[in-house]
């Protein structure tokens, strides 16, 4: 009786179960969406509708004129780099707004496509509700204990796999396949030795895009490995949530009028779906690096990548999991190194995921050498200099001009000297013992004599416009690990747009002595001092790769050759140098943050300390 009264029950409701999933589904709009004159009109506000006028000159611009003010010398190779780049940043202003109406059918297939998804999904759960009790109540006991012996071989998660498939199949059908994205224009992949102005032109190409595309990023190795890890981080938590049934992503079936167990097999279904789309972490970190950064997603993406190594295994499967899986998607590469592409991994760490991400970079990306032997950084003009940044040796003389220095430019900013603490990456911090408005000191057995490594030097580069370093020695390898961290640290500074003022015992081009003592180091490969919080995201991505996890020292130790080493302490030295010069003093000024929010500020006395709460990198 029990069994007829359910029986009963499922078919009296069912011919309302339509018309009230149906409400439900109407009500429930999966995402909102901007129409495509809403997209274009937001789009007037960026890029696309700026006058021609008002756009930042273009590479080819601005090194001509840093040529003719005699702030640069003139090379050919670099002048044509800077043409190529020129010529790529008129492309993408078209591939911006193709880009902008590609995303806008984008919205429109993907929401038709999830609607549809879920009326499918209703019409199943329907149909399981309808009949479910009436086939338990008129089989007999053998029919039921073979069905069960037949569905236990049958191998776990093929059923849920066919009904994700053929429901994919219906879904073409009903709403058609997605729209084709437009063919993006090849990216820069530049080359060269150390000084030959990549970097440079690199970043003349990027503050150019300023307004013609909307998102944009632009990188270092260490920080884009440093983000890659507290992205994997993000995605893991997120998916533990999305597996809870209270998850947002699950309340669209909660007002829908079925039983208990029919919402359990819905939920079960939407999480299978996730499951298959979200498999590979690194797809999903490479989605969350550019465009989902943004509140308005449409547009087209460039990534400028700076100092592209392959240092270890995870460097290996984690560079060809997200570079592949961006230049897929639309994002233009402009990515620069000491290496060509077929060189990078001379040691053949996971040749086969090499080879993939080799051949993403030859589709997509033009290869270009850029300079010769020359160190051009020293042959930067340094006539107009006033002051000197670097002091050496440490003497009474030049430790009283050193202090005369952070005494002037902490009184010209203004406040009072503080100790604050930082936040850094994975819910870390560091102290800053000397701060004050921008400005901070230390010596150099705080920066680089303790276990710290690029995310604590990216968080000071980001909150300090003005570093300034005390009791530099002359390093050898007996103090290798110090000498790691110095040259990472001098990275950071640089990259960051930092100013440097230092008291040394020796001149820049005498400060790395002595390579005779213990093995050789690859002194680039410095960016997980303290790869502690990164051990078992780093196993879970190599496992995507199919590949075991070696030792963390394991990538420090030189595998590779002297020359690499010798290239990381000659890129340090010429970055120093350049750092002294009055064109990269200049651009400190226009391009940290923290120096121009304080710039009006400069030289008035009165002012008082601002808030030394960081945000969090």
């Amino acid at each position: 009786m029990i069994l007829r009264r359910l029986h009963l029950h499922g078919c009296v409701s069912h011919r309302s179960l339509a018309s009230s999933a149906d409400a439900t589904l109407r009500g429930t709009a999966p995402r909102t969406l901007p129409s495509a004159a809403l997209l274009h009109d937001s789009a007037g506000n960026g890029a696309s509708s700026e006058s021609e006028h008002s756009r930042k000159p273009g590479p080819l611009t601005l090194y001509r004129n840093l040529v003719n003010q005699g702030k640069l010398t003139h090379d050919s190779y670099q002048e044509n780099v800077a043409s190529e780049l020129d010529n790529l940043l008129t492309r993408l202003q078209r591939y911006e707004m193709e880009m902008e109406d590609y995303h806008a059918k984008m919205y429109i297939w993907e929401n038709s496509r999830e609607k549809e998804r879920r009326r499918l999904l209703v019409e199943e759960a329907q149909d399981k509700q309808r009949d479910g009790v009436w086939i338990d109540e008129k089989r007999g006991f053998l029919d039921k204990l073979v069905s069960r012996r037949r569905r236990s071989s049958i191998e776990p998660g093929v059923g849920k796999w066919v009904s994700y498939l053929n429901r994919e199949k219906k879904l073409d059908k009903l709403v058609g396949q997605r729209p084709i994205a437009p063919v993006a224009p090849k990216g820069l992949y530049l080359y060269g030795n150390v000084g030959s102005g990549k970097t440079m032109l690199m970043d003349m190409f990027y503050g150019a895009t300023e307004g013609v595309i909307k998102h944009r990023r632009r990188f270092h190795f260490h920080e884009a490995m440093l983000e890659i890890h507290d992205h994997m981080h993000d995605v893991w938590k997120r998916r533990d949530d999305d597996k809870s049934v209270q998850s947002s992503s699950f309340s669209w079936i909660s007002s829908l009028p079925f039983d208990a167990k029919i919402k359990e097999w819905l939920i079960g279904e939407e999480k299978y779906k996730q499951e298959t789309q979200q498999k590979h972490i690194l797809l999903a970190v490479a989605d969350k690096f550019l465009v989902d950064r943004q509140a308005n997603k449409t547009g087209a993406s460039i990534l400028c990548f700076d100092e592209i190594q392959t240092i270890d295994v995870f460097a290996v499967v984690a560079l060809s999991g997200i570079l592949s899986r961006l230049l897929s998607t639309g994002t233009v590469l402009v990515a620069t190194s000491n290496k060509a592409p077929e060189d990078l991994n001379q040691d053949g760490m996971q040749r086969d995921i090499f080879l993939e991400l080799l051949s993403k970079l030859d589709e997509n990306c033009n290869k270009i050498l850029v300079g010769t032997e020359k160190d051009y950084r020293r042959l930067i003009p340094t006539e107009g200099s006033t002051q000197n940044h670097y002091f050496c040796p440490v003497t009474p003389d030049t430790r009283s001009m050193y202090e005369a220095m952070w005494h002037d430019i902490t009184n010209e900013i203004g406040g009072n000297i503080i100790s604050v603490t930082i936040p850094v990456m994975f819910g870390r911090s560091i102290e800053i013992p000397q701060s004050c408005n921008g400005v901070a000191r230390f010596d150099f057995e705080y920066l680089c004599g303790r276990p710290v490594g690029a995310a604590d030097y990216i968080a000071i580069a980001k909150n300090y416009h003005t570093i300034f370093i005390s009791e530099i020695p002359a390093m050898s390898m007996k103090i290798r690990d110090k000498a790691r961290r110095f040259i990472t640290l001098i990275d950071e500074l640089y990259n960051h747009h930092c100013r440097l003022v230092c008291l040394a015992a020796s001149p820049i081009d005498d400060l790395f002595q002595g390579t005779e003592e213990g093995p050789l180091f690859d002194l680039e490969s410095f960016q997980f001092e303290t790869d502690a919080e990164g051990t078992k995201l780093r196993r879970d991505v190599l496992a995507e790769g199919n590949v075991g996890l070696r030792p963390s020292t394991s990538g420090l130790v030189a595998i590779l050759s002297g020359q690499e080493e010798m290239f990381a302490f000659r890129r340090a030295i010429s970055r120093l140098v350049e750092m002294q010069t009055p064109l990269y003093l200049e651009r400190v000024q226009h391009a940290h943050p923290s120096f121009q929010l304080q710039a009006p500020g400069v030289g008035s006395n009165n002012r008082t300390c601002v808030s030394q709460s960081a945000p969090s990198v």
